[in-house]
């Protein structure tokens, strides 16, 4: 049906083109006219956001450029750019330029911790930010430092004429007398014209040296400690040369930030281990295409090189990937590196590979052979005495590196080698998605402490975890602990905790790992923890400070795969109306109130054998909720298999003696009866509320200032924040088998593998070879620590057949409670008390092998 109501339209197709074009033009005009009656407003009177925005609206995508062509070619192209819009950019920028505080607070907290280690009481630190416009980024880095006392110079470098002038307004309003800005071209400017009294006037510029690649001769000026570029590389054309001139403008132990728009494929960075880490890196097709498209019209260049770059001339220290998604999810990256040479060996400058052989040795628990006292006699001598396999993964990854001159990997860049190097895109690592499986540590402290019995002369071997059980080992100040986990974000969370001992007080310590929550965690994580860390540790926790900040989330203790199994207990308990009579459980006053509490409200639902027949007993719960692997499962069932309540016939105890068939068919009662062992003996034997800080955090979601582990306590605190607590600390991401294979033979003096055993496949080679392995690194008298969840494990006579010599020290028989978890069946001490041979394989000759000595940084 036609309309009633005649269009005013036209219908001709090229007429509503032109009516398009005409509002456009209209469009134009009211937004030009509304910018020059801004223009004429007096400087001091700042213009409406709405006025900000057109002004902002017209330059960038309206407004034709100039300066093509012209005598001051980019400079000429910029003014173009930013001359309307100079009065207006800092209004419009906050919400498009995403990040620049963070890179401010991050390059702080690096010289913050510089100087702290230093110690010097007149220092003289340059700061030079290239691009840096209207000062923003200068005026808003006294949120963490005071600038006009913190650096005896700054430098603010840009071309745009415009930009500058707002600067010098900016700074003459702020009275800071060191601050001085240089319209200049970033690539002729050079420091040394003006921080050389002799050197003459502001604004003079040298003539490079004939060999612009060369070493400069800086006189007495010691180069730039803090170089910025915020969202300017990837406006300057000739990026290139600005970023080698950086190398000579940025001091040997300086830092370089780096904030900036980009669009990059996970597949550029597959073959590269010194970027730091591609967490969220990856941007998919159409965004890429999209976003270079879109900026290409400002001139903004958002191709991949130019960061490839800048990671190829520096060092890494730490780098995170993030999406603006107020404004369509633009990506941008923050970065911070230093010069390629490592900080560790400017003390050798002739052997700036020194970092590299010293990391070697303390990984491998090795000799340390400086190259200072190098001579090819004495390393034909140590090579003689070392078995071949003995470099760690670390030292492979730089020889790759040295050899064709790329930058170390970033963790060598760290301020303290405390995480050992991995390659994050490896299936092995990948697996686990980003997540951790543990969020505290089920293994009792307080009976390790008691088997143990530490002294500062071991060398101890340990899966971390939750990194609880290496808390507490290092409360003993062993020699060395070597930390070992296959899940990345296992050692993330362990070197978080290691950070906030380092550089927190007691009060933000007990708030991220007493309650699970910290509203300030992303503060604190960029101003305090940051320079503690690695970049792939810094980026995990970045991406996740939702895990301690969010108001709907439940903290830490909710996190992880086992927070399935917490979060069934909490459904029962709200569905079953249990809730308060678990709070009840945990304000018990005696083991007689709470066993009261236990057996009449609580077991008879929590125990339910329909519960556990049909979600605890399943495989899939099992491993995703309580990390119990398939062999493990099948341990305990077997275990079942030959209990009096099955059968009063002798069977093996062992998988092997059973079919797949015959081990399924049990599974559900088999595992009613292992929970049956695991708690009532816990609830018989400990005050949950009181001293048992295991089943406490999984009821209540966090610890007490009662009942805590006791790396949460004030005094261990004290005793952990301490400078070089950790010094001895090393933390490697693969399989135990790869760390021991890597360790000097009789190096360690006890090794902890909690329930690892139990993993392998039952009378697998593998773990024989694994008990070989650390055979060979053990010393004679040496210990193995372990748990499993049978009674008498397969592979333990497999110990006794390679050179060891097994007690059970703990075993849940008739009840008993071997410790306040009580989740495993049982704890063996394992002595080593004789060497396989051949004790260490005859080394080969290394006569094709590469040189340290000749390669450089």
């Amino acid at each position: 049906m036609a309309s009633l109501i005649p269009s005013i339209l036209p219908r001709d197709p090229h007429n509503q083109i032109y009516l398009a074009g005409a509002t456009l033009v209209v469009l134009i005009g009211i937004i030009f006219a509304i910018t020059l009656r801004d223009s004429k407003k007096e400087s001091n009177e700042e213009p409406s956001a709405f006025a900000s925005f057109l002004r902002f609206f017209y330059a960038s995508f309206l407004k034709p450029h100039t300066g093509d062509g012209t005598g001051n070619g980019q400079q000429d192209a910029l003014e173009s750019f930013y001359k309307a819009q100079a009065g207006v950019y800092d209004a419009t920028r906050k919400r498009l330029l995403r990040g620049r505080e963070d890179m401010l607070g991050l390059v702080a907290a690096q010289l913050v911790n510089k100087a702290a280690n230093e110690r010097t009481h007149d220092p003289k630190r340059i700061w030079v930010d290239i691009g840096g416009g209207t000062g923003w980024n200068i005026e808003a880095m006294s949120e963490f430092v005071s600038v006009p006392d913190f650096f005896s110079s700054v430098y603010l470098v840009d071309f745009s004429p415009s930009l500058c002038e707002v600067a010098r307004k900016r700074f003459t309003r702020l009275g800071w007398k060191n601050v001085h800005v240089v319209c200049q071209d970033a690539r002729t400017f050079r420091l040394e014209d003006y921080e050389n009294d002799t050197s003459g006037a502001v604004g003079f510029s040298r003539l490079p040296p004939s060999n612009y690649f060369a070493e400069e001769d800086n006189g007495n000026v010691g180069g730039a400690d803090l170089v910025t570029l915020s969202y300017s590389l990837s406006m300057i054309p000739d990026f290139y040369s600005v970023i080698d001139s950086i190398t000579n403008l940025l001091a040997p132990t300086g830092t370089i930030g780096v904030v900036d728009f980009y669009v990059q494929s996970i597949v550029d960075l597959s073959c590269r281990n010194y970027t730091g880490g591609a967490f969220n890196r990856h941007v998919n097709w159409f965004s890429r295409l999209f976003w270079r498209a879109w900026f290409d019209v400002d001139r903004v260049g958002l191709e991949a090189g130019r960061r490839d770059y800048l990671e190829y001339r520096f060092g890494t220290v730490l780098s995170a990937d993030s999406r603006n998604k107020l404004l369509g999810s633009i990506p941008y990256y923050v970065w911070l590196g230093c010069p390629k040479r490592p900080a560790s060996a400017s003390s050798t400058p002739n052997f700036p590979h020194e970092i590299v052989e010293r990391l070697d040795a303390a990984v491998t628990e090795s000799p340390y052979l400086s190259p200072i006292n190098h001579t090819q006699s004495l390393s034909r001598a140590v090579e003689r005495s070392t078995p071949p396999e003995l470099r760690s993964k670390a030292f492979d990854a730089a020889i790759v590196n040295l050899s064709a001159n790329l930058p170390l990997p970033s963790f060598f860049y760290q301020n303290h080698h405390w995480r050992i190097h991995y390659d994050d895109q490896l299936k092995k690592h990948t697996q686990f998605k980003h997540e951790y499986i543990y969020a505290f540590t089920w293994e009792d402290s307080r009976v390790d402490h008691r088997l143990l019995k530490l002294s500062s002369d071991d060398v101890v071997l340990a899966i971390t975890s939750a990194g609880d059980n290496i808390l507490s080992y290092a409360l003993s100040s062993p020699a060395k602990i070597h930390a070992v986990d296959l899940n990345p974000n296992q050692n993330h969370l362990l070197e978080l905790k290691v950070a906030a001992f380092t550089a927190l007080p007691y009060a933000d310590l007990w708030k991220m790992f007493g309650t699970g929550r910290h509203p300030n965690f992303r503060s604190l994580l960029i101003s305090r923890l940051s320079p503690h860390m690695s970049s792939r540790a810094f980026q995990y926790w970045l991406n996740h400070t939702h895990i301690f900040m969010s108001s709907r989330g439940k903290g830490l203790y909710e996190t992880g795969g086992s927070r399935h199994a917490i979060r069934v207990v909490r459904l029962l308990a709200t569905a079953l109306g249990f809730r308060r009579q678990i709070k009840n459980l945990l304000e018990a006053k005696t083991l007689n109130e709470q066993r009261e509490i236990w057996i009449k409200k609580i077991r008879p639902l929590i125990m339910s054998r329909l519960l556990s027949y049909f979600v605890v007993s399943q495989e899939k719960f099992l491993w995703a909720a309580l990390g119990v692997p398939h062999n493990q499962l099948a341990m305990l069932e077997a275990d079942h298999l030959t209990s009096e309540s099955v059968t009063d016939s002798p069977s093996s105890s062992s998988p092997l003696g059973h079919t797949e068939k015959e081990l399924k068919s049990t599974r559900g009662q088999a595992v009613w009866e292992y929970m049956v062992q695991t708690l009532d003996p816990v609830i018989e034997s400990s005050l949950i509320g009181e001293d048992n800080p295991y089943y406490l955090v999984c009821l209540q979601g966090s610890y007490s200032q009662r009942c805590h582990p006791d790396y949460l306590k004030p005094k261990s605190h004290q005793k952990l924040s301490r400078g070089g607590a950790f010094d001895g600390l090393r933390i490697h991401t693969d399989e135990i088998n790869e760390v021991v294979n890597r360790l000097a033979p009789g190096t360690l003096t006890v090794a902890v593998v909690m329930d690892s055993m139990d993993w392998f496949d039952p009378g697998a080679e593998e773990a024989a070879t694994q008990i070989s392995k650390l055979n060979r690194a053990l010393k004679l008298g040496g210990r193995v620590l372990l748990r499993s969840a049978a009674l008498t494990p397969w592979y333990i006579a497999t110990f006794e057949s390679l050179g060891f010599t097994a007690k059970r020290v703990g075993a849940r028989i008739g009840g008993a409670c071997i410790d306040r978890v009580n989740m495993y069946a049982s704890c063996y001490i394992i002595t080593k008390i004789e060497n396989l041979t051949p004790r260490t394989p005859r080394t080969p000759s290394r006569e094709n092998s590469i040189d340290l000595e000749k390669l450089e940084i």
